[in-house]
């Protein structure tokens, strides 16, 4: 675990080596964006960052980032986003994610959505070739009817499992339920998705499809770089 951890440590340092003085920044939910905010936060004490405002995507990573003294803006007070740091679940070769595990999900691709420069921090063992094939793919839908949410789901193909903690039903900060949906692979991650987004009662999936720009991922062999459009970013 100690391991894990030095690794998850130097991708989100690594990561947050690409946010500049006067950025509005995107706070991820995942064990390893939280070290990318930690960074941050050492970054502007020490000022070698300034006038840096952040959006967190769930109230953990609020809690995160006030205590190490970033400033916060609300969503609603912004209409873009410079650069967002987040982790994922699995990464594939054309560096589409699942996200979903922390289950911030929705607030993590509502943030994305009106991002610039997104970039995903992880160990090497989130790669996959095949999205699907590691963790299962979180579906955020409301409490009503969420049984009729998992019957319609299973005939895509997975098996959903509602997630549960401390012996109760877990709920997302926005309240609703998460049903943890496992496939042998997802081979059409766009259809999947679309059929998801069409099912009555869902309010997102951990599916994020061609929003991830740049991937630093660390191993034990050192860190590597992946991006989506190598000319629309430069070298950093």
């Amino acid at each position: 675990m100690a391991a894990i951890d030095d690794l998850k440590r130097t991708a989100g340092e690594a990561a947050a080596g690409y946010v500049r003085s006067s950025s509005l920044v995107g706070l991820g939910s995942g064990s390893t964006a939280q070290f990318a905010t930690l960074r941050i936060g050492e970054l502007l004490a020490s000022k070698e960052l300034r006038d840096v405002v952040a959006v967190p995507t769930s109230e953990a990573t609020a809690e995160l980032a006030r205590g190490v003294g970033i400033p916060l803006a609300s969503l609603e007070d912004v209409s873009h986003i410079d650069i967002t740091i987040d982790g994922a679940d699995e990464v594939d070769p054309e560096l589409d994610l699942i996200k979903g595990l922390g289950g911030a999900l929705l607030r993590e691709k509502v943030v994305a959505s009106i991002t610039a420069l997104q970039v995903i921090v992880v160990d090497d063992s989130k790669l996959v070739q095949h999205l699907g094939t590691r963790v299962p793919l979180p579906v955020e839908v409301v409490p009503f009817g969420w049984k009729t949410c998992a019957k319609a789901l299973s005939v895509l193909g997975c098996e959903p499992c509602l997630r549960m903690q401390d012996g109760g039903r877990y709920l997302t900060d926005e309240g609703n339920h998460i049903l943890d949906c496992r496939f042998e692979c997802i081979v059409d991650a766009t259809l999947i998705e679309q059929r998801i987004n069409n099912i009555p009662g869902v309010v997102e999936n951990g599916l994020f499809l061609g929003l991830a720009d740049v991937v630093v991922v660390a191993s034990p062999t050192g860190l590597r770089t992946l991006r989506r459009d190598a000319s629309k970013h430069s070298e950093r």
